[in-house]
């Protein structure tokens, strides 16, 4: 048996290394994988070294602790099956189908309170999807949207999609999403957006009802393209009052902003959401454990994995990476499978 993960050696150039199998400590599980997912968001910010200096990757997830540098293993977004255990786990873990916030590696020991079971009636492909989800279910929880509100998501990739799954089961006036390729435009219709508009179209912003100086017709803006320059436009759809969700990083790229148009004087507000905390009015009872049973329940209703648009092997984890570097308007989610083996 050999173990195969992806690295990051420097921008641009992704490896997949081959090694030793992990041995289990006493109270570890061995999984095996299956599946991967590639995040179009965080983690080309990896491989296209855009990731803000001294920023840690991620203090939340225990695979992914420490400061960033390259070369380095990243990804959150693992579905596998459990091989074998440590004396002191329980022989119940034996064999099941577990998701893991893990970087790419065919074969990996961890601790089960790493692991999150996955539901019998929810397949591998879908349960790739936890993580987005759970981001959409916090977008969710921030930005409050009520009944009768008028809401624009901008950016349409995975995450864009499935918040705009989840706000077309509110009763919403409408919902409208932006995003400049056709692709993810014609995948939020059938999700169940009001109208898909380009940004990039000279009167996508009149058709919102923006005008210079006095605000649009939204009462609740998400930005979620990862473009810093989307989050101005953004401000200026709202109406008095309004207000904008930011779920993008935007890792080392700087943002610029006009404040001192209709921002001040509509009173707009900003509100940073990001998916390892939550707002404080929230935190006691909104707890990890309850966004995650959620995020499966949303899974099981919007069944996402028609979203993914190609399933390379784990080899061919370079032409991946590549493919959504450069033809993002091709692309949905990317996923490797681990499964295909490597050829000799």
């Amino acid at each position: 048996m050999t173990r195969r993960k992806v690295v990051f050696r420097e921008p641009f150039r992704v490896e997949v290394e081959e090694g030793l199998p992990p041995l289990p400590g006493p109270d570890q599980l061995l999984v095996g994988v299956r599946f991967s997912a590639i995040s179009p968001g965080t983690e080309m910010l990896v491989y296209q070294g855009q990731w803000p200096p001294g920023v840690p990757l991620d203090a939340t997830i225990t695979s992914l602790a420490g400061p960033f540098h390259y070369p380095l293993s990243y990804g959150y977004a693992t579905v596998g099956r459990v091989l074998a255990q440590g004396e002191e786990v329980p022989d119940t873990w034996l064999g099941r189908r577990v998701f893991a916030f893990h970087p790419h590696e065919s074969l990996f020991a961890a601790r089960p309170d790493a692991l999150y079971p996955i539901p019998d009636d929810i397949d591998d492909q879908t349960a790739l999807f936890l993580p987005a989800m759970e981001t959409a279910v916090t977008l969710l929880l921030d930005g409050a949207p009520l009944i009768g509100e008028e809401v624009v998501v901008s950016g349409q990739g995975i995450v864009g999609l499935l918040t705009t799954a989840l706000l077309t089961r509110f009763p919403l006036t409408s919902l409208i999403t932006l995003d400049c390729h056709a692709i993810r435009r014609e995948a939020s219709l059938r999700l169940g957006a009001t109208d898909a508009l380009d940004p990039a179209e000279d009167d996508a912003m009149e058709r919102l009802g923006a005008a210079t100086g006095s605000g649009g017709q939204a009462d609740l803006v998400y930005e979620l393209s990862g473009n810093p320059a989307a989050l101005d436009p953004a401000l200026g759809l709202c109406r008095f009052s309004g207000r904008v969700v930011v779920g993008s990083w935007y890792g080392a790229k700087r943002v610029s902003l006009d404040l001192g148009s209709f921002f001040h004087r509509g009173r707009v507000t900003l509100i940073s959401s990001q998916v390892s905390t939550i707002a404080p009015a929230l935190s006691g009872r909104w707890q990890g454990e309850r966004r995650i049973a959620v995020a499966w329940e949303m899974l099981r209703q919007v069944r996402p994995a028609s979203l993914i648009s190609h399933s390379l092997p784990l080899a061919e984890a370079a032409l991946a990476y590549d493919r959504i570097h450069r033809a993002p308007g091709e692309t949905i989610q990317v996923i490797l499978d681990h499964s295909i083996p490597t050829e000799s």
